[in-house]
């Protein structure tokens, strides 16, 4: 079973572009480990002053995790990281939690509330837009293409813009 960890680190003042750079050569070095099978960077769009970076990492299990983590490649990048940064975050994702960046999650009832806020309109909007074309195919297909189109609205579009949007009031 896949293990989905958050880290978020806060950047000293001033070491944003090195810590960017040295992120982005770690990273693409650390698929060199068998057990990574995803890793993204999430930070501000350019411009903002927010200087905590996320980080999304996918392992292919647990034991993958640990020995990436006991890794002399992951030892000497945190030994760098942490003279140019506060100290990280770690913690593992579970549901929703993957959409919601911070270094603790909501309270699961704000999260509910803003998946529905970001469900409800967009499965009215694809049933307008898409159901007229699909609606003489088998309901499991119909069904099947609502579902993928929703995910992948949500995924990349609503929900990102939805957290963003209301990122103060899901810390309070």
């Amino acid at each position: 079973m896949a293990i989905h960890v958050a880290i978020t680190r806060k950047v000293l003042p001033g070491k944003e572009q090195e810590f960017k750079d040295a992120l982005h050569q770690f990273m693409g070095e650390s698929f060199r480990h068998d057990g990574v099978h995803g890793a993204s960077i999430i930070s501000g769009p350019e411009g903002d002053d927010d200087r905590e970076i996320g980080i999304l990492r996918t392992f292919k299990n647990n034991a993958e995790r640990d020995a990436f983590y006991r890794s002399e490649h992951f030892k000497k990048w945190e030994e760098y990281a942490s003279t140019i940064t506060e100290q990280p975050v770690y913690r593992e994702l579970n549901g929703l939690e993957a959409w919601f960046r911070s270094a603790a999650a909501p309270p699961r009832w704000k999260m509910a509330l803003v998946t529905l806020c970001g469900v409800f309109p967009t499965s009215v909007l694809l049933n307008l837009t898409i159901s007229p074309f699909i609606k003489d195919f088998p309901l499991l297909i119909r069904l099947l293409i609502i579902a993928s189109c929703m995910v992948g609205i949500l995924t990349w579009v609503v929900m990102p813009a939805l957290t963003r949007i209301l990122k103060k009031w899901l810390r309070s």
